[in-house]
């Protein structure tokens, strides 16, 4: 499977070899990113025009489309220069009028002969109680009327393309539409009624009414099905070259577990337990393990981490975790410490500050085995860097590690089983979109003794109510947040909005009182305001979204966010769960600005009225649709041009299910549905999964 099959060739030449499209239409549509003749067969329309015949625009109910059948009347030319030269017209029960601005004269009278017949389309509307169409869509012969289908489809539009010019085109990419051999499971298809490809494609272009443009119209169902089988073919493949990779069976003795257990105050919740034994099952296999762990804020993951690293201990062997900053490394490092002397293991940090001595002195009680369980951020994969017997890695905060560093990361150790953990709740389509090479274990549950968070909504016209709030929070010896406005995307004025609200704060409440962090400080300085924080010494920070991320202080009881409403859902709830971390009960105040539009009201009622995260993705989803909620920067999510990921969320889990059987039953794809899939992911442009292929 060297090249790209040479059925699919015609599909992949240059635009400009299409009907009616130049040098200058094909640079147009590239902006679109339709760059070959499969991308514009793939660009479906999206609504449809009814342009069934009328015996006259007396039969329908203006402002709307007709297509009526007139005999042409006289001609009455623009008095001015651009005005609007009008003819008149009779059908079969009135009379009405043709309106054109800017016409050449001779022109029209050439279309519109007086006395001729002609068939007529466009939108017709009531002026004056006149009725009128002003630059008909179609002026046809009554030999030509067959040109005209029924019911035309309504492409979406880039800059310097007609609609015409996209039906032409596209009738002449379809032409070059190959039968294909059927690359879905034949029960599937006669399941759901769905069309083969090369007909799926056809239907969906030519729909003779409104219901075949829906999403759910089985043309149109195959088809996205069809993108996100082979999407989740190339994860399936990602998924089998992981495992292919020998593992090493991770057996504990679960001694070390249970001191840990038995130090507790509190018995772990059915989903920790949950996890930690489906984790546990995967260690013992003798492939690699490569599970996702997702929490909710303050859904206990770090037990479910610490059990996972201690199977890799009591196997004889080694774990690290990695954090993506030096302020979660140490915060994970404080978090386990405890943990760590209860079980009796080592535990020890190396960060980019670790230098000289005390670094070469950590790196050779690694390489001996001495310490068992590494805490650290990337610093920890450096070529200098070597593990006795490394069992396990764990990532924290996924959505900073693509795929492909999954991938990297393993290949330290010989065999590491992989765990990442993201405290992201994400809906159940995106994770199947962005992790469908994983498996998944799912934190829904809260430890008991988290108190609640409450949550107000507070114009920013109270501000001096919230300061004053703060001020008594203050003398009772607690901590706030005050999170500042997103500001155009712009670092640049996001630091100047903050330095404005931290010198307002301290002028209100004294300067030895609040401490201020975003993006734009030097890392030493993020630190060491973070640290003064944590220490209890400032008591109020004020940040961008820099501490969205996992900073912990148990003390801080209150989170102020204003212009909540320039901030998502997702981003919202992990800001809120920066509280609530301590035995006292904790409030966020979302101050909002006036007049607030309905989606920011929706959404910042969806955030008072639950802290589920899970709820609240979904709810985000819905609000945002796909590449919003995951950030379209960071998303790893596949551009599809049909599927969509909200609606078709049966469809992509049915979807992963097949390829993973698939590629179970043939790993190498030599059977005939096996080479079909083949040529579909050709088609759906999957080349990384072409190479995994190629390389099994």
């Amino acid at each position: 499977m060297t090249g790209r099959p040479e059925i699919l060739f015609p599909l992949f030449s240059a635009l400009d070899t299409l009907d009616g499209i130049g040098p200058k239409t094909a640079k147009n549509l590239e902006n679109a990113h339709i760059l070959t003749p499969r991308d514009l067969a793939f660009t479906l329309p999206h609504s449809g025009i009814d342009r069934t015949r009328r015996a006259s625009v007396m039969d329908v109910v203006p402002p709307t489309t007709v297509t009526v059948e007139v005999t042409v009347g006289t001609h009455i030319p623009a008095k001015r220069k651009g005005g609007p030269h009008r003819v008149n017209v009779q059908d079969a029960k009135t009379s009405f009028q043709l309106v054109f601005f800017h016409a050449r004269e001779p022109y029209l009278q050439s279309i519109l002969p007086t006395g001729q017949r002609r068939l007529v389309s466009g939108k017709v509307e009531l002026f004056d109680g006149l009725a009128q169409i002003v630059h008909p869509d179609h002026i046809l012969r009554l030999d030509e009327a067959g040109d005209m289908p029924d019911f035309e489809p309504v492409y979406p539009l880039t800059a310097g393309v007609t609609q015409k010019t996209m039906g032409k085109a596209t009738a002449s990419a379809l032409e070059r539409v190959p039968d294909l051999a059927e690359w879905i499971d034949p029960a599937l298809c006669k399941r759901e009624g769905w069309p083969a490809f090369k007909t799926a494609i056809q239907l969906a272009h030519m729909p003779e009414k409104t219901t075949d443009i829906s999403p759910s119209a089985p043309a149109r169902q195959r088809l996205a099905y069809d993108e996100l089988f082979a999407h989740q073919l190339t994860l399936a493949l990602a998924r089998s070259a992981v495992r292919k990779a020998k593992g090493m069976p991770v057996i504990g003795t679960g001694r070390l577990q249970q001191k840990v257990l038995d130090s507790l105050p509190y018995a772990p919740t059915g989903a920790q337990t949950r996890a930690i034994a489906e984790i546990k099952d995967d260690m013992a296999q003798p492939v690699r393990m490569n599970r996702l762990l997702q929490g909710d804020v303050g859904a206990g993951k770090t037990l479910v981490a610490f059990m996972a690293l201690l199977i890799a201990v009591e196997a004889g062997g080694q774990g690290v975790m990695m954090a993506p900053t030096e302020i979660l490394a140490r915060q994970h490092q404080e978090g386990l410490v405890n943990l760590a002397n209860a079980a009796g293991v080592r535990l020890e940090i190396l960060t980019g500050r670790d230098k000289g001595k005390d670094r070469l002195a950590k790196l050779q009680d690694l390489a001996n085995g001495n310490i068992q369980i590494l805490i650290g951020t990337h610093a920890v994969f450096q070529k200098d860097i070597f593990f006795k017997d490394l069992r396990l890695a764990i990532i924290d905060e996924q959505h900073r590690f693509g795929v492909r560093q999954r991938l990297e990361l393993g290949a330290k150790g010989a065999a590491t089983d992989v765990l990442v953990m993201t405290a992201t709740p994400i809906p159940r389509t995106l994770s199947l979109a962005q992790y469908g090479d994983m498996d998944i274990s799912i934190l829904d549950e809260k430890p008991p003794g988290r108190k609640p968070i409450k949550t107000a909504m507070i114009s920013d016209g109270r501000m001096d109510q919230v300061i004053s709030h703060l001020r008594d929070a203050i003398a009772e010896g607690r901590q706030a947040y005050w999170v500042c406005p997103l500001v155009e995307e712009s670092e640049i004025l996001d630091m100047t909005a903050a330095e404005e609200r931290f010198k307002r704060l301290r002028a209100v409440l004294g300067d030895d009182v609040v401490g201020l962090v975003h993006g734009q400080l030097p890392s030493a300085e993020k630190d060491a305001a973070m640290a003064r924080f944590v220490a209890g010494e400032t008591k109020i920070l004020v940040a961008t979204t820099v501490i969205e991320v996992g900073v912990n202080v148990p003390n801080a009881t209150i989170m102020v966010i204003e212009r909540a409403e320039t901030f998502g859902l997702a981003q919202l709830h992990q800001l809120r769960g920066r509280v609530g971390r301590g035995s006292a009960a904790s409030t966020c105040l979302l101050i909002y600005q006036v007049p607030l539009s309905e989606t920011g009201r929706r959404r910042l009622q969806t955030l008072r009225d639950t802290e589920d995260g899970f709820k609240i993705a979904e709810e985000d989803l819905a609000m945002r649709g796909a590449g919003d909620v995951i950030g379209a920067a960071q998303s790893g999510l596949p551009r599809f041009r049909i599927a969509d990921l909200e609606r078709n969320t049966g469809l992509m889990a049915l979807a992963q299910t097949d390829a993973r059987k698939l590629l179970l039953d043939d790993p190498t794809l030599e059977t005939n549905r096996g080479r079909a899939a083949r040529v579909l992911l050709w088609l759906m442009e999957q080349d990384k999964a072409i190479r995994l292929i190629s390389v099994g």
